[in-house]
């Protein structure tokens, strides 16, 4: 039959199980393992740190700006005149070297540099969001394969329980003591029971490549997932841990302070700038000048410009203030809904079990009753049914209910792997930006070179 041959394919396909290699027995994959090769693999964090790596370079070149600007001109001229002396060649040359250096602009350019550093501390937070984001999906996958193998184990189960039960109506319509009637019913329950299979299936299918997206390798040998970290102890406690420290309300804050200092850009922009000047030049002769001024500029006017930048930086103020505002308010939410989420699944455990325990009394006496004539195989196939649907339930809510203290650690702001203690070695954002801060003057990235060679290798370059 098709769905005997679909079913065999995919269970060499996709083991579940156990599976042995040389004798011994592959080790279970954990959590633990999943979330630190997502951490490792996630081309999403790498992406991340390489735009943090961006926004260091822009304090070293807010810092250049404080320093001295000193540049070189070689020039040769060819001129020919009817009046020219004779022997000449009009030819012209000269060499000149010349240095500029910002001496005082009222704190222009210091400012420039602490909305730069204020905007990497920004991009640390964006990163730590990131980072949960990976995280929270390894999770999520983690337990949707787990889910979805529990509900084919439970699909091939039904399976064969039905087929079991048509083959005892089959034997019963032969001396008599049923009707046609019931055979085709079990048919009917069987050839649903097969269709329900190939759809489960299908979710694991979808689930494992889930997984490999947001792990970067398909699942082995899952192993039962551990005890969930602990959260808070009430939607306030967990509330007042968002706020202070959420990756999202920490940017919304540091946003606040960059439009400040923005509003402090804009006044200083009005004021004028003192600059000092010195210049050297030779020409094909050997004759040299020298000089060395100083230049003190301002605006006069501009058309309403600056008092438009004024007006754009304070208007941008009001706005980060109204962001910060938003964002405790959807991070109220997000804890809010994931608490519900965690009560509403431990319920849901909790009442499937019940449901079991109901159902299996139940599908036994029918069983029973239906072996002694007083109920019909319709009887046993409903009932079994009903197991089945309340076992489906509870493995359904446990999962949401073991997703939902991640949402809940997310909402929270907990989801890094410092917090989970995954013992994996961490990208350390401060190092990067310790070696550039000072503007030095190489021109190769260390870690753009290790990406390089790990792009060579994927045979990407």
């Amino acid at each position: 039959m098709k769905m005997d041959r679909f079913r065999r394919a995919w269970a060499t396909g996709f083991t579940i199980v156990a599976v042995t290699m040389s004798g011994h027995t592959l080790q279970a994959e954990t959590l633990t393992d999943t979330l630190i090769s997502a951490y490792k693999h996630s081309g999403l964090l790498e992406q991340n740190r390489a735009l943090l790596r961006a926004a260091d370079e822009d304090v070293a070149q807010s810092v250049a700006g404080l320093r001295p600007v000193v540049s070189y001109v070689v020039s040769s001229n060819y001129s020919s005149q009817a009046d020219m002396t004779p022997g000449s060649d009009g030819i012209s040359s000269s060499v000149s070297i010349s240095a500029d250096l910002m001496l005082y602009d009222f704190g222009r350019t210091q400012l420039g540099i602490d909305v730069a550093k204020e905007t990497v501390l920004m991009m640390r937070d964006a990163l730590v969001g990131v980072e949960q984001n990976v995280l929270l999906r390894a999770v999520t996958a983690y337990m949707s394969v787990q889910r979805d193998a529990s509900i084919v184990g439970l699909r091939n189960n039904n399976v064969r329980l039905i087929t079991t039960e048509l083959r005892a109506a089959k034997d019963r319509f032969e001396v008599g003591e049923v009707t046609r009637t019931d055979v085709a019913i079990a048919e009917a329950r069987l050839a649903s029971a097969n269709s329900a299979l190939a759809a489960a299936m299908g979710n694991l299918a979808r689930s494992r490549e889930e997984y490999r997206a947001a792990v970067g390798s398909y699942p082995g040998n899952l192993a039962t997932p551990p005890t969930p970290p602990a959260t808070a102890s009430s939607q306030d406690a967990a509330v007042a841990t968002a706020r202070t420290r959420h990756p999202d309300m920490l940017q919304a804050q540091r946003r606040v302070t960059v439009a400040e200092m923005g509003v402090a850009m804009a006044e200083a922009g009005l004021k004028p700038s003192l600059s000092g000047s010195a210049n050297l030049a030779v020409d094909q002769d050997g004759q040299d000048s020298s000089s060395i001024g100083l230049r003190l500029s301002g605006p006069i006017y501009q058309g309403g410009q600056l008092a438009s930048v004024h007006r754009k930086a304070a208007a941008q103020v009001d706005a980060a203030r109204a962001g910060l505002h938003l964002t405790r308010l959807g991070l109220d939410q997000n804890v809010g809904n994931a608490w519900a989420s965690l009560m509403v699944a431990d319920a849901g455990v909790q009442a499937s079990e019940q449901q079991i325990r109901a159902s299996t009394v139940a599908f036994r006496g029918v069983r029973e009753e239906a072996a002694l004539g007083a109920r019909t195989t319709l009887d046993v196939l409903n009932a079994e049914q009903e197991l089945l649907d309340a076992n489906a339930a509870k493995i359904s809510a446990e999962t949401d209910r073991y997703v939902a203290v991640y949402n809940l650690l997310a909402a929270m702001g907990l989801l890094t792997a410092d917090h989970l203690r995954l013992g994996v070695t961490q990208y350390d954002p401060a190092a990067y930006y310790n070696a550039v801060q000072n503007a030095p003057t190489y021109k190769v990235s260390p870690q753009g070179q290790k990406l390089d060679s790990v792009m060579k290798a994927l045979g990407k370059k």
